[in-house]
Protein backbone atom coordinates (compact mmCIF):
# COMPACT_ATOMS: atom_id res chain seq x y z
CA UNK A 1 0.00 0.00 0.00
CA UNK A 2 2.93 2.42 0.98
CA UNK A 3 4.61 1.48 -2.26
CA UNK A 4 1.84 2.30 -4.45
CA UNK A 5 1.28 5.35 -2.64
CA UNK A 6 4.71 6.40 -3.41
CA UNK A 7 4.57 5.35 -6.99
CA UNK A 8 1.01 7.92 -6.95
CA UNK A 9 2.91 10.89 -5.39
CA UNK A 10 5.80 10.03 -8.00
CA UNK A 11 3.03 10.73 -11.08
CA UNK A 12 1.39 13.64 -9.48
CA UNK A 13 5.39 15.20 -9.56
CA UNK A 14 5.77 14.62 -13.02
CA UNK A 15 2.39 15.78 -14.41
CA UNK A 16 2.69 18.73 -12.10
CA UNK A 17 6.43 19.50 -13.46
CA UNK A 18 5.21 18.91 -17.23
CA UNK A 19 2.55 21.15 -16.47
CA UNK A 20 4.54 23.93 -15.21
CA UNK A 21 6.85 23.18 -18.08
CA UNK A 22 4.58 23.58 -20.66
CA UNK A 23 3.02 26.45 -18.73
CA UNK A 24 6.44 28.24 -18.81
CA UNK A 25 7.20 28.08 -22.90
CA UNK A 26 4.00 30.08 -23.40
CA UNK A 27 5.58 33.07 -22.10
CA UNK A 28 7.18 32.85 -25.71
CA UNK A 29 4.60 34.56 -27.39
CA UNK A 30 3.99 33.99 -30.91
CA UNK A 31 4.80 36.39 -33.50
CA UNK A 32 4.89 36.16 -37.54
CA UNK A 33 7.30 38.03 -40.16
CA UNK A 34 5.30 38.85 -43.26
CA UNK A 35 6.64 39.92 -46.79
CA UNK A 36 5.29 40.08 -50.20
CA UNK A 37 7.19 36.46 -50.73
CA UNK A 38 8.17 35.22 -47.79
CA UNK A 39 6.75 34.20 -44.12
CA UNK A 40 8.53 33.21 -41.24
CA UNK A 41 6.91 32.50 -37.75
CA UNK A 42 8.65 33.04 -34.29
CA UNK A 43 8.22 32.49 -31.10
CA UNK A 44 9.55 35.67 -28.61
CA UNK A 45 10.55 35.68 -25.27
CA UNK A 46 11.00 39.22 -23.09
CA UNK A 47 12.59 40.05 -20.67
CA UNK A 48 10.98 40.27 -17.16
CA UNK A 49 9.13 43.28 -16.57
CA UNK A 50 9.69 44.63 -20.18
CA UNK A 51 9.89 48.52 -20.66
CA UNK A 52 9.82 49.53 -24.45
CA UNK A 53 11.70 52.54 -23.38
CA UNK A 54 14.44 51.02 -22.74
CA UNK A 55 17.21 48.59 -25.14
CA UNK A 56 18.08 45.29 -24.86
CA UNK A 57 20.18 42.84 -26.21
CA UNK A 58 18.63 40.31 -28.73
CA UNK A 59 19.25 37.12 -29.18
CA UNK A 60 18.07 34.47 -32.31
CA UNK A 61 18.19 30.82 -32.27
CA UNK A 62 17.78 28.72 -34.74
CA UNK A 63 17.09 25.30 -34.52
CA UNK A 64 17.46 21.49 -36.51
CA UNK A 65 15.98 19.88 -39.23
CA UNK A 66 13.39 17.76 -36.60
CA UNK A 67 11.88 21.46 -35.82
CA UNK A 68 10.64 22.72 -39.08
CA UNK A 69 7.26 23.12 -39.30
CA UNK A 70 4.35 25.93 -39.04
CA UNK A 71 3.08 25.16 -35.84
CA UNK A 72 5.20 27.86 -34.13
CA UNK A 73 5.85 25.30 -31.32
CA UNK A 74 8.61 22.73 -32.04
CA UNK A 75 11.21 25.01 -32.56
CA UNK A 76 10.98 25.60 -28.96
CA UNK A 77 12.38 21.92 -27.98
CA UNK A 78 15.83 22.43 -27.49
CA UNK A 79 17.39 25.53 -25.85
CA UNK A 80 14.09 27.43 -24.97
CA UNK A 81 13.98 25.89 -21.40
CA UNK A 82 17.53 27.89 -21.02
CA UNK A 83 15.78 30.96 -21.19
CA UNK A 84 13.18 30.27 -19.05
CA UNK A 85 15.46 29.98 -16.22
CA UNK A 86 14.74 32.12 -13.49
CA UNK A 87 18.14 33.01 -12.82
CA UNK A 88 19.07 33.43 -16.54
CA UNK A 89 16.01 35.77 -16.53
CA UNK A 90 16.85 37.59 -13.78
CA UNK A 91 21.11 38.58 -15.27
CA UNK A 92 20.14 38.85 -18.76
CA UNK A 93 17.42 40.66 -19.35
CA UNK A 94 17.08 39.81 -22.94
CA UNK A 95 14.99 39.42 -26.04
CA UNK A 96 15.50 35.86 -27.24
CA UNK A 97 13.66 34.99 -30.43
CA UNK A 98 13.00 31.43 -31.96
CA UNK A 99 12.17 31.85 -35.49
CA UNK A 100 10.81 28.16 -37.25
CA UNK A 101 12.05 27.07 -40.78
CA UNK A 102 9.43 25.72 -42.82
CA UNK A 103 9.07 21.68 -43.66
CA UNK A 104 10.16 22.59 -47.63
CA UNK A 105 13.26 24.81 -46.93
CA UNK A 106 16.74 24.99 -44.94
CA UNK A 107 18.11 27.61 -43.63
CA UNK A 108 21.69 27.80 -44.95
CA UNK A 109 22.43 27.05 -48.66
CA UNK A 110 23.93 23.47 -48.59
CA UNK A 111 24.02 20.26 -50.44
CA UNK A 112 23.22 17.13 -49.47
CA UNK A 113 24.58 13.73 -50.85
CA UNK A 114 23.81 10.91 -48.62
CA UNK A 115 25.77 7.22 -49.44
CA UNK A 116 23.68 4.94 -50.99
CA UNK A 117 26.05 2.13 -49.54
CA UNK A 118 26.83 3.41 -46.01
CA UNK A 119 23.90 5.89 -45.35
CA UNK A 120 26.48 8.79 -44.51
CA UNK A 121 25.56 12.01 -45.29
CA UNK A 122 28.06 14.56 -46.57
CA UNK A 123 27.42 18.57 -46.42
CA UNK A 124 28.61 20.43 -49.44
CA UNK A 125 28.68 24.10 -48.45
CA UNK A 126 28.07 26.62 -50.86
CA UNK A 127 30.34 30.22 -50.82
CA UNK A 128 28.55 32.59 -52.69
CA UNK A 129 25.27 30.89 -53.56
CA UNK A 130 21.26 32.48 -53.23
CA UNK A 131 19.80 32.73 -49.93
CA UNK A 132 16.91 29.81 -49.48
CA UNK A 133 13.69 30.87 -48.80
CA UNK A 134 13.95 30.70 -44.80
CA UNK A 135 16.90 32.52 -45.04
CA UNK A 136 15.46 35.63 -47.36
CA UNK A 137 12.55 35.15 -44.46
CA UNK A 138 15.25 35.58 -41.61
CA UNK A 139 16.93 37.86 -43.18
CA UNK A 140 14.41 40.07 -43.19
CA UNK A 141 13.69 39.15 -39.88
CA UNK A 142 16.61 39.87 -38.71
CA UNK A 143 16.25 43.65 -40.39
CA UNK A 144 12.21 44.61 -39.10
CA UNK A 145 14.24 43.61 -35.61
CA UNK A 146 16.48 45.99 -35.71
CA UNK A 147 14.16 48.49 -36.13
CA UNK A 148 12.89 48.47 -33.17
CA UNK A 149 13.63 51.14 -30.75
CA UNK A 150 13.55 49.12 -27.65
CA UNK A 151 16.55 46.70 -29.16
CA UNK A 152 20.62 47.45 -28.52
CA UNK A 153 22.04 47.15 -31.90
CA UNK A 154 25.19 47.02 -30.42
CA UNK A 155 24.13 43.73 -28.11
CA UNK A 156 22.99 41.10 -30.98
CA UNK A 157 23.70 37.40 -31.24
CA UNK A 158 22.77 34.08 -33.09
CA UNK A 159 23.13 30.53 -32.28
CA UNK A 160 21.84 27.34 -33.70
CA UNK A 161 22.29 23.82 -33.79
CA UNK A 162 22.66 21.25 -36.57
CA UNK A 163 20.55 22.41 -39.57
CA UNK A 164 20.33 26.25 -37.21
CA UNK A 165 24.23 25.62 -36.48
CA UNK A 166 25.05 25.86 -40.15
CA UNK A 167 22.40 28.64 -40.61
CA UNK A 168 24.50 30.29 -37.88
CA UNK A 169 27.89 30.28 -39.80
CA UNK A 170 25.62 31.44 -42.84
CA UNK A 171 23.82 34.64 -41.35
CA UNK A 172 27.01 36.17 -40.09
CA UNK A 173 28.44 35.65 -42.79
CA UNK A 174 25.37 37.46 -44.60
CA UNK A 175 25.42 39.90 -41.86
CA UNK A 176 28.68 40.00 -39.81
CA UNK A 177 28.49 43.72 -39.07
CA UNK A 178 24.98 42.81 -37.45
CA UNK A 179 26.13 40.04 -34.65
CA UNK A 180 28.40 40.86 -31.56
CA UNK A 181 28.43 36.95 -31.21
CA UNK A 182 27.47 33.46 -32.19
CA UNK A 183 27.38 29.76 -31.18
CA UNK A 184 26.91 27.42 -33.99
CA UNK A 185 26.40 23.89 -32.29
CA UNK A 186 27.01 20.44 -34.38
CA UNK A 187 27.54 22.98 -37.55
CA UNK A 188 29.27 23.45 -40.54
CA UNK A 189 30.16 25.54 -43.46
CA UNK A 190 32.45 25.88 -46.21
CA UNK A 191 35.82 26.95 -45.20
CA UNK A 192 36.20 29.90 -47.81
CA UNK A 193 33.48 31.67 -45.74
CA UNK A 194 35.51 31.83 -42.61
CA UNK A 195 37.27 35.34 -43.66
CA UNK A 196 33.89 36.93 -44.19
CA UNK A 197 33.85 36.98 -40.05
CA UNK A 198 36.78 35.26 -38.36
CA UNK A 199 37.76 38.80 -36.95
CA UNK A 200 34.16 40.58 -37.10
CA UNK A 201 32.36 37.92 -34.91
CA UNK A 202 33.61 35.83 -32.02
CA UNK A 203 32.21 32.44 -32.01
CA UNK A 204 32.20 29.40 -29.68
CA UNK A 205 31.98 26.51 -31.85
CA UNK A 206 30.35 22.97 -30.65
CA UNK A 207 30.38 19.73 -31.96
CA UNK A 208 29.94 15.58 -30.44
CA UNK A 209 32.83 13.73 -31.64
CA UNK A 210 30.61 10.78 -32.14
CA UNK A 211 27.90 12.81 -34.12
CA UNK A 212 26.99 10.12 -37.31
CA UNK A 213 24.54 12.60 -38.13
CA UNK A 214 26.69 15.67 -39.00
CA UNK A 215 30.33 14.99 -38.58
CA UNK A 216 32.87 16.90 -36.06
CA UNK A 217 35.24 17.32 -39.13
CA UNK A 218 32.54 20.48 -40.08
CA UNK A 219 33.16 22.08 -37.28
CA UNK A 220 37.07 20.97 -36.64
CA UNK A 221 37.57 22.44 -40.34
CA UNK A 222 36.20 25.50 -39.40
CA UNK A 223 37.96 26.47 -36.36
CA UNK A 224 41.46 26.12 -38.40
CA UNK A 225 40.23 28.24 -41.33
CA UNK A 226 38.75 30.85 -39.02
CA UNK A 227 42.49 30.68 -36.82
CA UNK A 228 43.91 31.20 -40.55
CA UNK A 229 41.98 33.64 -41.24
CA UNK A 230 42.86 35.53 -37.78
CA UNK A 231 40.04 34.97 -35.91
CA UNK A 232 40.21 33.52 -32.20
CA UNK A 233 37.16 31.18 -32.05
CA UNK A 234 36.35 29.26 -28.58
CA UNK A 235 35.95 24.99 -29.25
CA UNK A 236 34.41 22.72 -27.07
CA UNK A 237 34.12 19.34 -28.56
CA UNK A 238 32.72 16.15 -26.53
CA UNK A 239 34.32 13.17 -26.97
CA UNK A 240 31.69 10.87 -26.06
CA UNK A 241 28.45 13.36 -27.41
CA UNK A 242 26.65 11.94 -30.69
CA UNK A 243 24.16 14.31 -32.59
CA UNK A 244 22.95 16.09 -29.33
CA UNK A 245 25.66 18.32 -28.35
CA UNK A 246 23.14 21.04 -27.49
CA UNK A 247 22.58 19.34 -24.53
CA UNK A 248 26.31 19.70 -23.50
CA UNK A 249 25.98 22.92 -24.95
CA UNK A 250 23.42 24.95 -23.61
CA UNK A 251 24.10 23.28 -20.02
CA UNK A 252 27.65 25.23 -20.58
CA UNK A 253 27.53 27.44 -17.22
CA UNK A 254 29.59 29.72 -19.02
CA UNK A 255 27.63 30.19 -22.45
CA UNK A 256 26.06 33.16 -21.63
CA UNK A 257 28.53 35.13 -19.60
CA UNK A 258 30.37 34.94 -22.82
CA UNK A 259 28.01 35.60 -24.98
CA UNK A 260 26.94 38.73 -23.43
CA UNK A 261 30.24 40.08 -22.67
CA UNK A 262 30.90 40.31 -26.06
CA UNK A 263 29.50 43.89 -28.26
CA UNK A 264 30.09 46.06 -31.55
Amino acid sequence: MINKFICLLVLIAIFSSSAIHAQDRTLYTEGRYASKNDTLPYRVLFPVQFNPKQKYPVVFVLHGRGECGNDNKKQLTHGADLFLNTEVRQNYQAIVIFPQCPTDSFWSNVKIETDSVTGNRKFLFQTDGEPTKAMKALLGLTNEWMKKPYVNKKQVYVGGLSMGGMGTFELIGRKPKMFAAAFPICGGDNTLNAKKYAKKVPLWIFHGAKDNVVPADHSIVMVEALKEAGGEPKFSLYPDAMHDSWLNAFAEPELLPWLFSHKK
